[in-house]
């Protein structure tokens, strides 16, 4: 009996310890990421990053770093995949919100804007440059112009849950303000598109 336990106390310590050094570097790994995200070389923060999330995919403030980055780089899908990880590790914490919210925006001005398209897929595609300085007007297909709408309603959802559960919201009405414009533009492109159909 007093085997037993000796061997079940060796195992908890050995894994209290194990947790301890993954903390550790999970740390480490995301102080990293942090110094290259301010030097901007988002690649290097990002493996960082994805390194710190093998270690422990469970640690919210690596999720959210490791999206602010995506969204740097502008690896919107990325970034919004790991924002939402991140609100799901914490669905109390307000930025991440707004932080989603804006990744959403920028994919789909990055859209309109004809720099990304979608392939079959529904994957974005970085057009290239030499490409977009030929367009004189840019045609966007029908499955680009459901997807811009479909970022805008989710921006504006994820805007509405910052104003929501936000204390101190200190920029209410600037977001108040992108609510309506997003929302204005959303009602124009769907008058666009019955219009043109």
């Amino acid at each position: 009996m007093k085997k037993a336990l000796l061997l079940v106390s060796v195992l908890f310590i050995s894994v209290v310890s194990t947790a301890c050094i993954n903390k550790f570097a999970v740390q480490e790994l995301n102080n990293k990421a942090k110094g290259y995200i301010e030097q901007g070389d988002y690649t290097n923060a990002i493996e960082r990053l994805k390194s710190s999330v093998d270690l422990d995919n469970n640690v919210f403030e690596t999720h959210y770093n490791l999206a602010v980055a995506y969204t740097q780089a502008e690896d919107y899908v990325n970034a919004i995949n790991s924002f939402k990880k991140a609100i799901e590790l914490n669905p109390d914490y307000a930025d991440a919100y707004y932080s989603l919210a804006v990744a959403e925006e920028d994919f789909s001005v990055d859209l309109a804007k004809g720099v990304l398209t979608l392939d079959e897929g529904g994957n974005p595609v970085k057009v290239d440059e030499e490409t977009l300085m030929k367009q004189e007007k840019i045609t966007l297909s029908p499955q680009v112009q459901a997807k811009i709408n479909e970022l805008l309603a989710d921006a504006v959802n994820n805007y509405a849950i910052y104003l929501k559960k936000g204390t101190d919201v200190q920029d209410g009405d600037e977001v108040k303000e992108k609510i309506e414009r997003l929302n204005q533009e959303m009602s124009d492109n769907l008058q666009k598109n019955s219009s043109a159909g």
